[in-house]
This record gives C-alpha cells, structure tokens and sequence, in this order.
C-alpha cells in the first residue's frame, strides 16, 4: 500500500483526498518510481480544486512533476536504483502523477537526475525552474546576451518568474521585476532584481506601441500583459511566452512584430525530446545558485498540499511548494 492524493468525480461531486491504494491499482507503464519528492503547480492546484477542467479522466493521481528511485523497469535506459525525474508529459491530468508515494510511468518521459542535485533539490526546481531555463535557452538561441539590455519578467513572484529572474541574474543580466506584491520587492532583489515594478502597468488595455523599455522578456501571464510586454520590447528584441495565468487571449496588434521586428517565441515544457531535457536540467544544475533555493521554496506534507492548492491559485504562494510525499 502507499499513500496518494486522488482526485475524483461522482454524481456531479468533484472530491479530492488523501488515501491509500495498491500497487495493483498504479496505471500501465514500464518503470515504477519509488517517489522521494513532488511539487505544487498552477495546474496542480487546479486539478486538486477542480476550478478549471485539466483533469482528463478519473479517478487521477495529480503531480506533474516528480523525483524519486526506479524500483522496476522494463525500459532499456533505466534499472532499479536509478534516481529520475519526470516533468510534464501529462501526468497529473492524463496518466497518474507525482503527488504519491509511488507511480508507473512511460519510461521515455524520464530523465536522470543530474549528479549534482538531490531529489529534494530536483523538486524545489521542478517544472517551474526548468520552463524558466527553457526560456533562456530560447532567448540566448535567438542572440540574447547580457548586453543586449535589460531583461522584464512577469509573474516575478511566481515559480517560474523566481526562477527566471535568478538565472538571469546568475547570468549577469540586469532584470526588472513585474510583481502584483510590491511588499514582495526585497524577495526580488535577492534573487537578482534590479528593478521592480507593479503589474498595474501591464495588466490593463493599453497602447499599440509603448515606449521601448526592454531588450527581451520572460512572460508567464499571458492576455494584456503580454500584449502589453511586447508594445514594450526594443527594436529586434525578444520575448518567450510561457504561461497564461492572466489568460489565454493575447489582444495585442501585430504593430511591435512589423514596425520594431520583435520575436515572440513560445515555450512548450511539456513535451520536449529527451535530449533538450537533459541539457536543460543539466544546465540547471550548474547554473542556478542552489543557496537560493531555501530563498524560493517551502515544503509541505502530502496532505497540507491539498489546503494550499486554494491558497496557489488565489496567489497568495510566493515562489514554489516541495511536497514530500513520504510524510
């Protein structure tokens, strides 16, 4: 037996609760993980609440994010003892995920855990930091050096925007910091902002063109801030769109990409080929400032994680939640 958060849906009634199952009942896969730590994320905290439909059927294990020890394989790459991580590929809404104590996955989702980084240290970055990284990648791809000029990310206070901001500034980038928490600022600044700024400023209808402000930018919000990020962006400058947590639309005019030539370059994490995967963790692992990590992230039980999941969505979480599922 082992413990697990299992979302469910009867008559009309969507419930979700901390119990316990049998191996018997983990899904189909070739590798079965022995779960060390998991994470909470957006989409975590709404498969756990049920406010938006990202559970795909049930009853579901959520956790779309997950570091632990192979028990058993089938799988050519991995053999029991192998410490793995496993971000995306639709576990926690499609096939059961992170947030128990075991689970049997797709052995082609894993990756193995860079030497340099604990299971718990995994997690503290997880899915957040690793799209923050897929995002520099991107970016630098595409020209961006330290150079260039300054550097905006939305969402600073969120899991991926902390972690943004901290590889940027690891990198030697100046950052501006767009926060919804002002009283939040001196958390920024020590993770590397420069600048801090309130969200206000981006979060409304604004103009076509705005004042050219910043070189690229890192945005997890979607709708009008980033409509309103790109009418920011200088000449030929970037920006990686990775998140929609203000909303799907993007109400912008193709005005910033025709007249000042910009780049709006979209990050999908979910899915990445497993060589892109590896050099990201394993830039990750020697890029981010592992001090830092006790400076964004707190830890929390299996069951406290089901309370918090309200307190995420509602934006009161700042930075990112461990879960150890193992007490």
């Amino acid at each position: 037996m082992f413990k697990a958060i299992l979302v469910d849906k009867s008559n009309g009634t969507y419930q979700s609760n901390l119990i316990e199952l049998d191996d018997a009942q983990l899904p189909e896969g070739d590798v079965t993980v022995r779960v060390a730590f998991s994470t909470l994320n957006y989409k975590d905290g709404l498969a756990i609440t049920g406010r938006s439909p990202v559970v795909r059927h049930f009853p579901m294990v959520p956790g779309i994010d997950l570091a632990g020890t192979v028990e058993s394989s089938q799988h050519p790459r991995y053999k029991a003892g192998d410490r793995v991580i496993l971000n995306g590929w639709g576990v926690g809404e499609g096939h059961w995920g992170g947030l128990a104590q075991k689970a049997r996955v797709n052995g082609d989702w894993l990756i193995p855990l860079p030497e340099a980084l604990n299971e718990r240290q995994a997690m503290a970055i997880g899915t957040a930091g690793y799209t923050a990284m897929l995002c520099l990648i991107a970016l630098e791809r595409h020209g961006l050096t330290p150079d260039s000029g300054e550097v905006l990310v939305t969402g600073a206070n969120g899991g991926v925007g902390s972690f943004a901001i901290a590889l940027l500034a690891g990198q030697g980038y100046s950052v501006t910091a767009s926060t919804g928490r002002p009283d939040e600022a001196d958390y920024l600044q020590r993770l590397g902002a420069t600048t801090i700024i309130d969200r206000a400023e981006l979060s409304s209808p604004g103009r076509v063109l705005g004042k050219e402000r910043w070189a690229a930018a890192i945005d997890s919000v979607g709708s009008h801030t980033l409509a309103n990020v790109c009418a920011g962006i200088r000449e030929d400058g970037l920006v990686a769109a990775c998140g929609l947590a203000q909303g799907m639309d993007f109400p912008a005019t193709v005005a910033p990409f025709i007249l000042r030539g910009i780049s709006l370059l979209g990050i999908n994490s979910v899915t990445r080929p497993y060589e892109e995967r590896v050099a990201a963790w394993q830039r990750l692992s020697s890029d981010l400032n592992l001090q830092q990590l006790a400076e964004i992230t707190r830890e929390v039980s299996l069951s406290e994680a089901l309370p918090i999941a309200n307190d995420l969505l509602d934006g009161k979480v700042r930075g990112r939640i461990v879960v150890d599922v193992n007490r």
